[in-house]
């Protein structure tokens, strides 16, 4: 009984070896092509590098999320922005998380005052008080500008030298403009003529699939390099014979959760297990 029961055991194990091998197979044919996002958040290693800043207007221009206050973390329902607004006269917009907000800025070289702030009157119960924002913010006097990997930081500081606030730009721009929906779920749909556009700076999707417009919201995540995430996604209800692909499509949306650049022409869109869902080729509309 005692040998039966020994090679028994010698038997298992040397038919496991081929039954994991072909479970591997097995698995492998089903996995969906993945990529490795590249980590840029606060939290690597690689240390903060310092911008020297030569042409303010330009290096400052444009729309920066607020990530932290005080050395806290920044937590409201709606998404904390400033847009500086050179061009328009020194105006900023933004939202303090709750309200849409509106005032002008003074800049001379490093010195960076934020004047009055008007703003909608809108009740909401922020983790992050909006006061304790707007009272941040005036007492901005002072700013500088970091690196780490592909992302923008921008440091407010009191009248001490004291960072009070640190502002992230969004690093979306490459997914800016027009695109060929090039392969969903590793289907090449390319001859279908699936297209769609992308404006990461009003957050909105659009698209056209030969039988429906798409339209959709996007949304970002300002802690996550390369986050991106499309919502309220709808489309005209027209009947076609590849509503298939379409559904494909939408659902694919729904589920994107990061991006990450294939190489000059191309962008992928992965889910949350950082696998490819959808192929995106720039074109240009005429």
């Amino acid at each position: 009984m005692r040998k039966y029961i020994l090679f028994t055991l010698l038997l298992a194990i040397m038919m496991a070896p081929a039954t994991m091998q072909a479970d591997k197979k097995k698995d492998k044919k089903y996995q969906k092509k993945a990529v490795t996002v590249e980590n840029t958040s606060a939290n690597v290693d690689q240390p903060m590098r310092e911008v020297t800043v030569t042409d303010p207007a330009k290096q400052l221009y444009g729309e920066w999320d607020i990530v932290s206050m005080r050395k806290k973390k920044v937590y409201t329902i709606e998404r904390t922005y400033l847009y500086l607004d050179f061009a328009g006269g020194n105006k900023v917009y933004g939202n303090n998380g709750c309200n849409t907000i509106n005032g002008t800025f003074q800049l001379n070289g490093n010195n960076l005052i934020f004047g009055e702030f008007i703003s909608t009157d809108r009740q909401c119960h922020n983790v992050t008080s909006e006061k304790t924002i707007m009272h941040t913010l005036a007492d901005v006097r002072k700013f500088s500008l970091e690196t780490q990997y592909n992302a923008q930081y921008l440091n407010l500081m009191n009248s001490k030298g004291n960072v009070i606030m640190v502002l992230k730009r969004h690093n979306l721009d490459a997914m800016n403009g027009a695109w060929l929906i090039k392969e969903i779920d590793n289907e090449n749909v390319s001859e279908r003529g699936i297209r769609v556009v992308v404006d990461a700076i009003e957050q909105t999707i659009h698209g056209d699939t030969g039988c429906n417009i798409i339209n959709g919201i996007i949304t970002l995540d300002p802690t996550k390099d390369m986050a991106i995430q499309f919502e309220d996604l709808h489309s005209t209800e027209h009947y076609c014979e590849d509503i298939d692909i379409e559904t494909a499509l939408l659902l694919a949306l729904e589920s994107t959760e990061s991006c990450k650049r294939i190489n000059n022409n191309e962008m992928a869109l992965l889910d949350n297990k950082g696998a490819i869902v959808i192929v995106l080729q720039r074109i240009t509309l005429r």
